[in-house]
């Protein structure tokens, strides 16, 4: 396979990861980890350097890639905005909150901004019942919100709070 100059771009950080895997047979989920963390994302000519690196194909690697909820092969905002869909968000208005977000943001569920400020998801639940409706940004939970009060969580993140 020719190389392109993308994977070449990615080559010397891949190879670094893999390096600290000697037992190749276990590395490919622990390297998807690594490069994940390294580049926010799974690129994919750091896939196809993994791919030569660990000499397994790229079907594989993408299968794993694609099983796991973990990775992900789109860049992510630097903020991971979730809202609860369970039964009790959605009674409170979840779906409301969403809507919100959604105009908000400018993305559907699923999306992320174009500045890679915000990644909007739709999740089944965050564990935060009695607070219904809730909606998670990074690792923080706001709870009983109105879109009101969500516009101004989102604010804060914009403002450049860390969570």
């Amino acid at each position: 396979m020719a190389k392109t100059i993308e994977q070449e771009n990615y080559r010397e950080k891949v190879e670094e990861i893999v390096a600290f895997f000697p037992e190749k047979k276990g590395a490919l989920i622990p390297a998807l980890q690594a490069i994940q963390k390294e580049f926010g994302y799974l690129p994919r000519p750091a896939l196809e350097v993994l791919s030569g690196s660990l000499r397994m194909p790229l079907s594989t690697i993408f299968g794993v890639a694609t099983f796991y909820a973990q990775f992900h092969l789109q860049p992510r905002g630097k903020h991971i905005v979730r809202v609860c869909m369970g039964t009790a968000c959605h009674v409170r208005g979840g779906q409301k909150l969403l809507a919100t977000l959604e105009n908000e943001l400018g993305v559907e569920a699923g999306g992320t901004t174009e500045d890679l400020n915000f990644t909007l998801e739709e999740v089944a639940c965050i564990g935060a019942c009695g607070l219904a409706p809730a909606v998670m940004v990074d690792d923080e939970t706001y709870g009983r919100l109105t879109s009101d009060k969500l516009t101004e969580v989102l604010d804060q993140y914009r403002k450049g709070k860390e969570g």
